[in-house]
């Protein structure tokens, strides 16, 4: 049996499609994340770009749009052991630009910006709160990494009962493997995966 049909006959890869009230989560698409010297390359730029016209399209119909970054104090007090295994993390502080949402996605006033310390959007933040008093059961998600905060970010979404749509094309990872290997992963388990232009027409209609 090949690994389509093992899927299958498990009943992965179940669409669970858009609930009444969107909101997009940008993750972590910081200039850091897009810098190859730093924690960029791979298809992380590419993804800023396509990222561009979802997140106008969500400013145009007045849907909720929040950002993440990773923030660490500047003394490093709130570092812990995934400071450890990736030390340059350290380098996120408030005011370093690496830390800063690139340019061409720069929040707006009114969008949220949540500072996280570990890997999920949702861990140790209020985002879920701020979802919930918007209504919000539906979190469209770009960002990256793929295999990292943003896969994190989709399993804690679905496990807070939001229905999780991924931008397949709006999110990225320093390494192609892992950024196709967890698309697929991600598809069977926890979101719906689909391209920017397909979540605008089942928005729109």
């Amino acid at each position: 049996m090949d690994e389509e049909n093992i899927y299958r006959k498990q009943t992965f890869g179940t669409k669970t499609g858009f609930g009444r009230s969107p909101a997009l989560l940008v993750v972590d698409f910081v200039n850091g994340f897009v810098d190859p010297e730093i924690f960029g390359g791979g298809n992380i730029a590419e993804a800023v770009n396509a990222t561009v016209p979802l997140l106008s399209f969500f400013r145009g119909q007045g849907l909720p749009v929040v950002f993440t970054r990773i923030v660490y104090a500047d003394d490093g007090a709130d570092t812990g052991i995934w400071c450890e295994k990736v030390p340059r993390l350290r380098e996120l502080i408030e005011l370093a630009p690496a830390s800063q949402v690139v340019g061409e996605l720069t929040p707006s006033s009114g969008e949220a910006v949540i500072r996280k310390t570990q890997a999920s959007a949702f861990f140790g933040t209020h985002l879920s709160g701020i979802l919930k008093a918007k209504g919000v059961d539906t979190l469209v998600i770009a960002g990256c990494t793929t295999s990292g905060c943003v896969r994190a970010s989709v399993i804690d979404a679905i496990s807070h009962d939001f229905r999780p749509i991924l931008a397949a094309d709006c999110v990225g990872d320093r390494a192609l493997g892992p950024h196709e290997a967890n698309l697929f992963d991600i598809s069977e388990k926890y979101a719906d995966v689909l391209s920017a232009s397909q979540i605008i027409a089942s928005l729109r209609r």
